[in-house]
């Protein structure tokens, strides 16, 4: 009698390590191929032969796709099947990372960048199958564990880009991507249950193409406008063609049973109030992406400032930070339990402010960078962690996908957003030269306001649900 009540929990909990195993290696994969290629940039443009404004598209072509494919194929996994769609989507991103590891000039590594941008599905498809097959208790944890690799792994991509930059061929960042979409494929399909009978249905392709064609014109906007100025009538024309594909978005889903976007869903406040932090959590993300690897590679001969270093020790410098990501976003269930259901996404964000704060106050040794970047780390963590959970409390079941591919959209944007403030602020700080110190400590402190905002918008997003 003994055994036979206490074999199942032992089954489920070994079942549910598997699960977790294959979902962790697959966002594992997608997380460092998100950017690895960004300390090859440079390297990318010497070997192939190209200006920086092309060599920027690796990394463009990759968001706009991911942004724009992405709800879709989320909504294909509530639809026909989690598994079966995370399976194609491993397979087609193996297929994107061999094609770029084969390119032979940058408009062939651009196009596979593109195929490859289908593998940020990999995130929202990973918390709908773990709503599916961990049981209550370990939801917490799995969550934790995947949003936490996700944030490791774009910072170790950093590291091991540099690495392999520095001592193999740039080809070898992508021979390492198409080896873990392999592995994550092969145990996917082994480990992975089928998950209910999904139900089917007709894929929206008309919402589809219209928040494509906003999300391109919204994504043209951001990444060019700074070669072509922010006033000029190209970047204007793009702004004001996303706000009508926008305003055509919310005409053709108005009322649809089948809606990719959920208009009254999406509108809600506290669904709302949820992607508006994803959002400023992305914007705070790539300013350190961007400025803390620059600083550190600038010679302090040079400009009185900075470390010289290689590109290895510059990704090095922001390993702390990443490590960090995991355990914090293992605390989040546990931090819920006690403080309540606000107290991550809050939390979270004002740890950001911390560490954006302290790093404006102080950068100008290695220690700054290792110590008060970590901070940062943990604070992402609990943030990473907690807006997956607060998206599976607030859409139904059979949306889970769709719903968290939205939420990745408003974190790639912001993302977007965040990137090219900074180089706004670099260009404008420059003078023709390189940028003063004065200009880090203004993006540091900028990093500490978007921080302030997204944690005076979180609680919202639990208050408004309670309220309703």
């Amino acid at each position: 009698m003994t055994t036979s009540r206490t074999a199942p929990p032992v089954a489920s909990t070994a079942r549910s390590g598997r699960v977790l195993t294959a979902l962790v290696v697959s966002v594992a994969g997608y997380a460092l191929m998100q950017t690895l290629v960004v300390p090859a940039l440079g390297l990318l443009q010497t070997e192939l032969d190209t200006t920086p404004v092309w060599s920027a598209w690796v990394l463009s072509a990759f968001l706009l796709s991911s942004a724009v494919l992405t709800p879709l194929i989320g909504r294909m996994g509530d639809q026909y099947g989690r598994r079966r769609v995370l399976l194609w989507v491993l397979a087609v991103h193996a297929a994107g990372t061999v094609g770029a590891a084969l390119s032979q000039d940058i408009g062939q590594l651009i196009a596979a960048r593109v195929v490859q941008g289908a593998a940020l599905a990999v995130l929202p498809l990973a918390f709908g199958i773990l709503r599916e097959a961990l049981p209550p208790a370990r939801l917490h944890l799995g969550t934790g564990l995947v949003s936490g690799v996700m944030g490791v792994g774009a910072g170790a991509g950093l590291v091991v880009g540099g690495l392999l930059a520095d001592h193999f061929s740039w080809r070898a960042l992508f021979v390492l991507g198409a080896a873990l979409a392999a592995v994550s494929f092969v145990l996917v399909l082994l480990w992975v249950p089928a998950g209910p009978q999904a139900g089917g249905g007709r894929l929206d392709l008309g919402g589809a193409a219209f928040l494509g064609l906003t999300l391109v014109l919204l994504l043209l906007a951001l990444t060019e406008g700074p070669a072509w100025g922010w006033t000029s009538w190209r970047v204007l024309g793009l702004f004001a063609l996303s706000l009508g594909g926008a305003a055509l978005l919310a005409w053709f889903e108005k009322g649809r049973d089948d809606a990719l976007v959920d208009i009254v869903e999406f509108t809600r406040a506290p669904m709302l109030m949820t992607h508006l932090s994803a959002f400023a959590f992305g914007a705070l993300s790539y300013v350190f992406y961007v400025a803390m690897p620059r600083f550190a590679q600038t010679p302090e001969e040079a400009a009185g400032y900075g470390f010289g270093a290689t590109i290895t020790v510059a990704g090095l410098l922001m390993l702390p930070g990443a490590l960090t990501i995991l355990p914090a976003s293992m605390a989040t269930g546990p931090l819920a339990a006690r403080a309540g259901e606000r107290a991550p996404l809050v939390a979270g964000f004002l740890v950001c402010v911390a560490g954006s704060a302290l790093l404006a106050l102080a950068h100008g040794a290695m220690w700054h960078h290792l110590v008060f970047y970590a901070l940062v780390g943990v604070g992402s963590g609990l943030v990473m962690a907690a807006l997956p959970k607060r998206v599976g409390a607030l859409a139904p079941p059979h949306r889970t996908g769709t719903a968290n591919g939205l939420n990745n959209i408003a974190r790639t944007v912001g993302g977007v957003v965040g990137s090219q403030v900074t180089a706004a602020v670099f260009t404008a700080g420059a003078d023709g030269g390189l940028p003063g110190d004065g200009t880090y400590t203004t993006l540091f402190w900028l990093a500490a306001a978007v921080g302030l905002a997204g944690a005076l918008v979180a609680p919202y997003a639990v208050r408004a649900e309670r309220a309703a």
